[in-house]
């Protein structure tokens, strides 16, 4: 079985949401699953499968950067032969057209990275989210009175940068907002075969330096677990 997870085979779902953070994982387990059983913990990184609605639904971080969620997502894919990952993180807004705690769901991530050509020979600079479940999540978020922007996003291998200004990759493809992993999920599932969404919450607008405060991110970041764990139970 996988390295880097060390559930065993049936204990992780056919569906999986990863945040990036190990206890944001566990939050969600906790808050949102009924008998919510840690399935693995290797390196810090929390696994949790549970019944959400009566449906199995297995919630676990990713880490941080395309390195990162290249393995876990590749591992879970390959290894525990799951189907559908929704990625549920933060992002930063390039511009204030975007405000704060707006949710994105993302229709393409745009990257100078080069993760996916050397993992999978795909040269695309931008890829798509890959099968139905974008779409599933866009009528839910109507179902739930969300208002869930479909955007493309700009996925970094950088997070702290020499040049201020908003990078050329980002204005070529219309990204008004940056994160580090949509690109390298999408990337796997694209080689794999598989279905892969990123729903991200604004926590910052960058040339404003805006904000949201660590004491209100666990309320600001609740209407985008609700419609990943919506969305998950209908791809089920």
């Amino acid at each position: 079985m996988s390295i880097h997870i060390s559930a065993k085979k049936g204990e992780i779902a056919k569906v999986v949401l990863q945040p990036g953070d190990p206890l944001r994982a566990q939050y969600i387990a906790e808050n949102y699953l009924e008998n919510a059983r840690l399935v693995s913990k290797t390196r810090g990184i929390f696994y949790y499968t549970g019944l959400y609605k009566g449906k199995e639904i297995t919630v676990g971080a990713s880490g941080m950067g395309f390195p990162s969620i290249g393995i876990y997502s590749f591992e879970l894919f390959t290894e525990y032969e799951v189907d559908t990952i929704i990625r549920i993180g933060t992002c930063g807004a390039y511009n204030t057209d975007l405000k704060l705690f707006d949710i994105l769901n993302i229709e393409k991530a745009a990257s100078e990275s080069t993760y996916a050509k050397y993992a999978w020979g795909i040269e695309d600079e931008i890829l798509s989210h890959q099968g139905n479940i974008f779409s599933t999540i866009n009528e839910t978020s109507k179902e739930l009175s969300l208002d869930a922007k479909a955007i493309n996003i700009h996925s970094s291998d950088i997070f702290y940068r020499k040049d201020p200004n908003t990078p050329e990759i980002a204005t070529k493809y219309n990204c008004p907002a940056v994160e580090m992993e949509a690109f390298g999920l999408f990337a796997n599932a694209q080689h794999l075969g598989k279905n892969a969404a990123t729903i991200l919450t604004v926590t910052d607008i960058i040339p404003t330096h805006e904000k949201i405060s660590a004491d209100e991110r666990e309320t600001a970041l609740k209407p985008m677990m609700e419609l990943a764990l919506e969305s998950a139970i209908k791809s089920l």
